[in-house]
């Protein structure tokens, strides 16, 4: 190799500028940190800008913008589990509301309402187990389909029959698609 050639393939690989004298490093790391006149304020100040960031991210997040996502909600993988669940409707929707019911005339105190409400329970259990193991195969099913490499799956079934559980209306991020497969009108806000 000529000292040309060592000298160009040293300019290429390089980082492009002097490596800095250790005073000048010592005295930028130390700019750096600088500590707050007024160490309350400053706390108060960082809970502020904490807290308007929250704010800025759960907004995008309930309008669906799906850069605020959180990772567990991110992907084209995890958008196909929300549309395939919110497209349909599964008992375990319902199932908040029934248990209340149930609950509520478990309180009567006649041995035959009590007795019903038994069997009402045991049978509206065995229901939500039933539908989420048939939503959890179908989903399945589609999913490799739509994407067959396995790893781009991972977890997105528990996803999808976490999400089937939840009520409709609670459900982050919100659906996109209306039971039977309608879209979502987006609220407007005046």
């Amino acid at each position: 190799m000529s000292t040309e050639e060592t000298t160009a393939s040293n300019e290429e690989s390089g980082k492009g500028r002097p490596t800095p004298k250790r005073k000048e490093a010592e005295s930028a790391r130390k700019q750096g940190i600088s500590v707050p006149k007024d160490p309350k304020a400053a706390k108060r100040a960082a809970r502020e800008r904490d807290r308007e960031a929250r704010s800025i991210s759960r907004a995008g997040l309930l309008a669906g913008d799906a850069k605020y996502f959180p990772t567990r909600d991110a992907g084209p993988v995890k958008a196909q589990v929300r549309d395939y669940i919110d497209r349909r409707r599964t008992v375990g929707e319902f199932f908040v509301p029934m248990a209340f019911l149930v609950l509520i005339l478990g309180l009567i105190n006649n041995p035959t309402v009590q007795t019903t409400v038994v069997y009402v329970w045991t049978s509206i259990l065995l229901l939500v187990v039933l539908d989420t193991i048939l939503v959890g195969v179908l989903l399945g099913r589609s999913l490799r389909k739509e994407f067959p490499e396995k790893s781009q799956r991972k977890g997105a079934i528990s996803y999808g029959v976490l999400r089937a559980l939840q009520l409709r209306r609670f459900r982050i991020p919100p659906p996109r698609i209306k039971a039977g497969g309608a879209p979502v009108t987006p609220k407007v806000k005046k």
